[in-house]
């Protein structure tokens, strides 16, 4: 039996969409596919970074309006995805990318970014660097969508994360431990992931993998845009079509790059 720290999202791969069990993703397809409508006027190509085991993707995939990609770092995330792909019968293209090292040969209408995955930046450089990245697959009239939490979430948040256990349907069993940092803005959330027998006693194997994000203020964020080329075109709170403001808990942003060539 092991007992080792795995890299981010390799392991938690097998247990991930039992963690995100409660998430609805087609609700949260319906909230970007109204924003895209509402800032750009005919979207038809989607770019999803970070896009996890697929689910947003393949939720916008059944608006049957778009021509979707979904790009994570991790293949065991981009692996769960194509097999989600396949038996949904879905048209979505997955493929293995690191949201800081895009290369690619063409721009999409909408680049999105969803359930925080900005907040795996520690730093206002590494935000830079990701901004200017998305900037290369981005035509005039495009839009970058992304969302992050601020401290005020997470704080909230331990109430619910902290000491969660379950099971998934495939013979897992995790624990979370979840804590936060308020001076450094360090939500850390360690996974303990058990591959038990069909007894659903016997532990044949035993990992953990441990998530650090940096809780972002509003204005910490937009102090970072403004030194980009990006414009702000809006910012919401939560799902809701409302300004965002200081007391919001998850932020989506939607900026415009004027300066992308096409």
């Amino acid at each position: 039996m092991s007992n080792i720290e795995y890299p981010e999202y390799s392991k938690l791969a097998d247990i991930y969409d039992s963690v995100m069990k409660d998430v609805n993703y087609d609700l949260w397809a319906d909230f970007i596919d109204a924003l895209m409508l509402n800032h750009h006027p005919n979207p038809q190509t989607i770019m999803e970074l970070a896009c996890g085991t697929g689910s947003l993707a393949l939720s916008l995939d059944e608006l049957e309006c778009y021509d979707i990609l979904g790009t994570d770092k991790s293949p065991q995330m981009i692996a769960k995805a194509r097999q989600k792909n396949e038996e949904k019968r879905c048209n979505v293209d997955f493929e293995v990318m690191d949201f800081l090292d895009i290369n690619m040969d063409r721009t999409f209408d909408i680049v999105v970014s969803v359930f925080d995955s900005i907040n795996y930046l520690h730093s206002p450089e590494e935000v830079k660097q990701f901004l200017e990245e998305v900037q290369s697959v981005l035509g005039p009239q495009s839009l970058l969508i992304f969302d992050f939490t601020t401290p005020k979430n997470s704080i909230r948040a331990i109430d619910y994360l902290h000491n969660e256990e379950g099971y998934t349907e495939d013979g897992y069993h995790f624990s979370r431990k979840s804590t936060y940092d308020s001076a450094a803005q360090i939500h850390v959330n360690s996974f303990k992931i058990k591959k038990l027998a069909d007894d659903q006693q016997t532990v044949l194997e035993e990992y953990q993998e441990s998530h650090r994000q940096r809780a972002y203020t509003l204005e910490q964020m937009l102090d970072i845009i403004d030194q980009t080329a990006y414009n702000l075109v809006a910012k919401y709170s939560d799902f809701e079509f409302e300004e965002a403001d200081e007391n919001s808990l998850r932020i989506t942003m939607v900026l415009r790059c004027p300066n992308t060539q096409s």
